[in-house]
């Protein structure tokens, strides 16, 4: 009898721990991992990600199907705002799902509820396999609603135990607008927004037309413009601002125009577009390359090597143009030509710095600009205006080795100049800043200069935003670029100063898109109680999107 029950009880223990291996294993065998990413929900885009779902698979020789997913969307605000829901398979690809990536359909749903049952057939392999929850949104969506997807369950056949894994689960995405995105208008890239806001309240979205590639100068590039009436919701057909054509008896991909920054007469109402004309090519000797066809594959930059030079001519350096409206930004002048007006002789280069200018409290008319000096070193300067836009003066440089800065006028009544810093020492993280009271004759370095707003090397926007609060009249400082000290240019973040820029707290950094992208950004006052900024962005060439005043400040909170 003893001998039986020692046999019984070795017998027990032996399936326990068969058991408990076999557990063990199931455990293993799958795991899923859910993740939410802070990137933008945009209306004029297809298959927006919301959730990617991770089902990683061990070596095994077991046939694993996935037949069903159950997902929610109690978190979205507004059911009506989604089109459809589908879920995506990439197979081992993690990239945002597009026409590269997307293997297949697994599911999709066109009637939204709080749950959303997809069912399917998607044979697993050994590895991860990625899914991706997207979806589409009508154009009468808010800006101001929000989107928020989450996991319930997934049937996987042949697997009865799984582990989920969650990470950033419960973000709520912001919905944004497509202003422009890779091949709209057959134009192959749109890049460098510049956003303003007209005297009418009317939202104005500047940027570069790359029709061929995404290259900068030279090439076929023109500006273009995108007109909002109703706070950036909806955006009206493209214009052509500055096209300088076949100017010269050289083909359009050798009279390009690209670097536009605009201004708004906050007097006269009159608005400004510059940009800077890249006529020809010149070599790495700085000599006009002549005979140049459609079919001549020749190519320099202005920032490169000689690829602009001393002098005035269209043969010797590239072109500081402008063009400006008197009817809102619907119709636009013929260019006029600031070269000889505003460069001196012996700089290589003088050129707009992209983004939006300024009009000072005393009417002076400011774009922020930049150039290269008698050694072709980059600088940074502004030019102005005291006479609303007939003539325009030139301040000396601020910073040596900046370019692509942004200027706001401070309550002192003085300019801060806010630069792009491409020749950081060890120890140096974020953009120059200088200020000026005398309209660039002097400037003194900023106590923020050089390690207080980080940057990857990158163009940012700064904007001065006032507003009321309880009867009192105030004022922030307004701050957009990539938040990260190293390429890649990812994590398009909002900063806030309340003491003019001395610091920039961080419990009021706004991060809008954590993805990789092209990374510069404008800014604007869409009216006292709402921000506006134009970025190219993770999910499409260029975004916008309204942020309210109260959410940036905490106000009420």
């Amino acid at each position: 009898m003893k001998n039986l029950l020692y046999i019984l009880k070795v017998i027990l223990l032996y399936f326990i721990s068969l058991a408990s291996f076999s557990c063990k294993n199931y455990r293993d065998e799958v795991t899923i991992t859910v993740r939410q990413f802070q990137v933008p929900v945009l209306k004029n885009r297809e298959n927006n990600p919301v959730l990617q779902i991770k089902i990683s698979v061990p070596d095994s020789d077991k046939n694993l199907n996935v037949r069903r997913f159950r997902i929610t969307s109690s978190g979205c605000d507004n059911h009506e705002d989604i089109e459809n829901v589908q879920i995506l398979f990439t197979g081992v690809d993690s990239l945002w799902p597009g026409n590269n990536t997307v293997k297949g359909i697994f599911g999709k749903a066109e009637k939204i509820s709080r749950v959303l049952n997809f069912k399917g057939e998607q044979t697993l392999s050994t590895g991860d396999n990625y899914f991706w929850v997207v979806c589409n949104l009508s154009h009468s969506t808010s800006l101001y609603n929000r989107i928020d997807f989450g996991f319930s369950s997934v049937r996987i056949t042949g697997c009865r135990k799984m582990e989920v894994i969650e990470i950033n689960t419960g973000i709520r995405q912001r919905v944004g607008v497509a202003v422009r995105k890779h091949l709209d208008d057959n134009v192959h890239t749109y890049r460098i927004p510049g956003l303003a806001t007209t005297k009418a309240g009317t939202l104005l979205a500047i940027y570069d037309v790359r029709r061929l590639s995404s290259r900068d100068l030279q090439g076929d590039i023109d500006i273009g413009l995108s007109r909002s009436t109703d706070g950036g919701n909806t955006w009206e057909p493209m214009r052509i601002v500055l096209d300088m054509d076949e100017w010269g008896g050289l083909p359009q991909k050798f009279n390009g125009v690209s670097d536009a920054c605009i201004l708004v007469d906050e007097n006269s109402g009159k608005i400004f577009v510059a940009g800077l004309w890249m006529h020809g090519v010149l070599d790495t000797a700085g000599r006009w390359i002549e005979g140049l066809t459609e079919e001549s594959n020749a190519w320099e930059h202005q920032w490169r090597r000689k690829g602009s030079q001393p002098g005035f001519d269209v043969r010797q350096t590239s072109q500081f143009l402008i063009t400006t409206s008197t009817d809102d930004g619907k119709t636009w002048s013929e260019p006029e030509n600031l070269t000889r007006m505003c460069k001196r002789r012996e700089w290589w280069l003088l050129a707009p710095a992209p983004g939006r200018g300024i009009t000072m409290d005393d009417g002076t008319l400011v774009f922020p600009a930049q150039g290269r000096d008698e050694n072709g070193v980059p600088f940074s300067n502004i030019i102005y205006s005291l006479d609303g836009g007939l003539t325009w003066k030139t301040s000396n440089p601020a910073f040596s080795g900046t370019n692509e800065c942004a200027v706001v006028q401070l309550d002192d009544g003085t300019l801060m100049l806010n630069m792009r810093y491409g020749q950081r020492q060890k120890g140096e993280t974020g953009r120059a800043v200088a200020v000026t009271s005398d309209l660039g004759k002097t400037w003194r370095e900023h106590t923020s200069s050089r390690n207080t707003l980080r940057e990857p090397v990158c163009m940012a926007s700064l904007l001065k935003h006032e507003y009321s609060l309880n009867g009192e009249k105030k004022h922030v400082l307004v701050f957009s670029n990539p938040d990260v000290e190293s390429p890649p240019r990812r994590n398009i973040t909002i900063k806030v100063s309340f003491d003019d820029g001395l610091t920039w707290p961080e419990e009021y950094y706004f991060l809008l898109d954590e993805g990789t992208g092209r990374g510069y950004s404008c800014l604007t006052s869409v009216d006292e109680r709402t921000i506006g900024i134009l970025y190219e962005s993770s999910q499409a060439d260029l975004v916008f999107e309204s942020i309210p005043l109260e959410e940036l400040l905490k106000i009420n909170k």
